[in-house]
């Protein structure tokens, strides 16, 4: 098994800052619109469905499935390069949206659609971090 991703430091602006700090706390927060229920993954200004204003913050369980997937073999961009095998997968939170990240702490060939996973955290040095996942 390759070395894991050595991920680049996130940018954070005002839209994503929320999502960004709590992975710094190692947890995964989410944003629910106010006016329709909606729950949504990238942060942003407004809410997806319905286009209000209205969003809050919510700490999300951090728990989901892998919804799809692939083996990275090649990538010639550091630092994943060295990180090479890797999986790239959409995770589906319990709580609805899918997220784009890491399957970490298993063989690549062991990754599977459907597979129970959590998420934990690569912390950076300035109180924000990256959320990858593992087989729960």
């Amino acid at each position: 098994m390759a070395r894991e991703i050595d991920h680049p430091k996130p940018t954070a602006d005002w839209e994503t800052r929320g999502y960004w700090e709590g992975a710094g706390r190692h947890t995964l927060v989410l944003q629910r619109c106010k006016q329709c229920g909606t729950v949504q993954h990238r942060p942003r200004a407004l809410c997806v469905t319905c286009l209000g204003g209205e969003i809050e913050h919510f700490e999300a369980s951090g728990r989901g499935t892998v919804w799809t997937f692939t083996v990275t073999e090649q990538n010639q961009v550091p630092p994943f390069r060295d990180a090479v095998p890797y999986v790239l997968a959409y995770v589906e939170l319990e709580e609805g949206p899918r997220l784009l990240t890491n399957v970490v702490g298993c063989p690549p060939d062991d990754v599977r659609i459907g597979m129970p996973v959590r998420a934990e955290f690569r912390a950076g040095a300035d109180g924000l971090a990256v959320p990858v996942f593992r087989p729960a």
